[in-house]
């Protein structure tokens, strides 16, 4: 990839994401691993040319010598990644997967490209240029007789060719050189051959028949079926809802139950700006309304790993006498410094890339509402919770009450200094309100005369300093007019009444404030300053809220066209980044479980209005 210019990225839509529930990878349509962290989701990467073409480290897999299309699908029912190459001599399909590792969190991750002719010849190429350390570690190669090892001062990378029974893969045609491992082999209709790369190997290099490539093929095949097979949705939309389960349950840290807002990190939310964050890590909101969507399609073992993780969050803050923050490590620490890594150029010259995540320390009132929404949804369907984690989410409630009317950074993280933002209260207001719902159902202990008497404040407050006389509309944050897309979620959330003449303006305001060609915008930069220069694209999950805002006004027939749209921006597999660009291209950080989120709550949501309809 020497010379490549920025252009030269490919589109953010255009890979496919695999992964082995600790860790996971990006694949784009001409064969390329161009993101890839090891061991876990928010270590450094091994392969990072998303971020810089040039630096970043990539492992290609592709058609050598000959014009070719190519395509991409999941094997029905997995994750599995099929890439299609077409050309005038024949079809060949290369298979990404990575096999389960299971709760028990390790170093070794196996990363498996299976090659097989399906008609005619194709010669193929790999070339394996791993850079440690997001580009900043050397490494030296170690050759043995089935394979190399790429070494740096932390970690290893293992490569090794199957051992093809039909052509024999000869290592001495392996070409070694400052700029990685490279060969060139040619298959032939019915041929199988592939490549394995492997993270912490404890031996030497032991290269896979294809007989056992393909056993772990039905394996992780077999394993994601079995799962996905355990959802109860059955609606209009089944495979975009499954699609997007599998794609959150990739993005899920198997050893905490912890869910990542999105595998990657630098994805501008504008070409060439400078909002690129790091979505490697847990935030409380995000996986939160990751319960609601769980238990809908009725994975409840996931649902509870999550609200265990929770539990333990609660209570190391309780403990400490501090607020909960608003998001963590996939292993619950706490720490996450912002760095930049000036060395690369970021997505198409995006600068700055940025790892770590600076607002980990804001303070952001509407997570104690997600976290509690999650809590009693949990409750209802049976999952509650234990004496002490009771206990400690009760003090949280008490802080609450003494820090809900206070200026806070809001959920969209802004730097440009704290405001009373409506949101934020709104989902105090929530917060009280189902901590008591919890308590009176289950006759738990807790100041339930305090909550009752903070959450009404709150509500008087929202309806007389949140919502703007002239704009007819409640807006982002008291005395402005500034229209804010977070407030699609009031009549969703019980606030208010979807029939209520103030939400009624609010949401027409919203119809032509925020709302381009059915897509949503969070906010105007340009009318509220975020501390940052630039602008951002339409916001993924305020366009599914807006779908639920409109059902819920009765506006069903908008509500349905709306959420049609809204699927035909998709990746051709199915995926959604953070934010849709004017152009229609996807940007920001991809995949995002914010927007999986959001559609699968919406469509099923959806499904239900529709059904009652008839």
């Amino acid at each position: 990839m020497a010379g490549d210019s920025v252009d030269s990225y490919p589109a953010v839509e255009n890979h496919g994401l695999i992964g082995d529930l600790q860790t996971a990878a990006l694949i784009s349509t001409d064969g390329t691993v161009d993101w890839f962290c090891a061991p876990r989701f928010d270590s450094p990467s091994v392969f990072g040319a998303l971020l810089d073409r040039r630096n970043g480290g990539h492992f290609q897999l592709s058609p050598d010598g000959v014009d070719y299309t190519s395509k991409q699908l999941y094997l029905p029912g997995t994750p599995i990644l099929i890439t299609r190459f077409h050309s005038a001599d024949g079809v060949g399909e290369l298979l990404d997967f990575m096999p389960v590792t299971g709760a028990e969190a390790t170093d070794r991750h196996r990363l498996i490209r299976l090659v097989r002719m399906v008609r005619g010849s194709m010669q193929f190429r790999f070339h394996c240029h791993p850079r440690f350390n997001y580009g900043r570690d050397p490494y030296e190669l170690e050759v043995h007789p089935e394979g190399d090892v790429f070494r740096s001062a932390t970690m290893s990378l293992t490569l090794a060719a199957f051992k093809n029974s039909l052509r024999e893969f000869d290592m001495k045609d392996i070409k070694r050189d400052t700029d990685g491992v490279s060969a060139s082999f040619t298959l032939h209709a019915g041929d199988i051959g592939g490549v394995t790369l492997e993270t912490a190997c404890p031996h030497a290099p032991r290269a896979l028949t294809t007989d056992e490539a393909c056993e772990l093929l039905a394996e992780t095949r077999d394993h994601w079926r079995r799962w996905v097979g355990g959802s109860r949705y059955k609606g209009r939309w089944r495979e975009v809802v499954e699609r997007s389960a599998m794609t959150l349950k990739l993005m899920t840290y198997a050893p905490t139950g912890a869910l990542v807002a999105a595998p990657t990190a630098g994805l501008p939310e504008q070409i060439g700006g400078q909002r690129n964050w790091d979505y490697r890590y847990t935030w409380i909101r995000d996986a939160s309304f990751s319960v609601h969507a769980l238990l809908r399609l009725g994975f409840t073992d996931e649902a509870e790993k999550y609200l265990l993780w929770l539990d333990a969050r609660i209570r190391e803050a309780r403990d400490g006498n501090l607020p909960l923050q608003i998001m963590y490590r996939i292993d619950g620490s706490p720490d996450l410094p912002e760095e930049v890594l000036g060395h690369l150029e970021g997505y198409r010259g995006s600068a700055p890339v940025r790892i770590g995540n600076g607002a980990a320390g804001q303070l952001q009132l509407d997570i104690y509402g997600e976290a509690l929404v999650s809590l009693e949804l949990a409750d209802r369907n049976g999952l509650i919770a234990p004496y002490e984690g009771w206990r400690k989410t009760a003090g949280l409630m008490d802080w609450l009450c003494e820090h809900w009317d206070q200026p806070e950074d809001g959920i969209w993280e802004t730097r440009s200094g704290r405001q009373d933002f409506t949101y934020g209260r709104v989902l105090s207001w929530v917060a009280l309100d189902r901590a008591i719902r919890i308590a009176r159902r289950r006759g738990r202990p807790g100041d339930i005369a305090r909550w009752s008497a903070q959450r009404d404040a709150i509500y008087e407050q929202v309806m007389t300093r949140g919502f703007n006389q002239e704009r007819r509309a409640f807006v982002q944050h008291y005395g402005s007019d500034i229209l804010d897309a977070s407030l699609l979620a009031m009549p969703g959330l019980n606030f208010i009444s979807p029939t209520d003449p103030m939400w009624e303006s609010t949401l027409r305001a919203m119809d032509t404030g925020l709302v381009s060609d059915s897509l949503v915008y969070r906010y105007d930069p340009k009318a509220s300053p975020d501390g940052l220069a630039g602008t951002e694209g339409t916001f993924n999950m305020c366009t599914f809220w807006y779908v639920q805002a409109l059902a819920l006004a009765g506006r069903i027939d908008d509500a349905r066209l709306t959420f049609e749209k809204m699927l035909t921006y998709s990746s051709p597999l199915g995926l959604y980044s953070e934010e849709i660009a004017p152009t229609g291209e996807q940007i920001g950080n991809f995949p995002q479980a914010f927007s999986h989120l959001s559609l699968i709550s919406t469509a099923a949501h959806l499904d239900d209005l529709l059904d009652r309809q008839g």
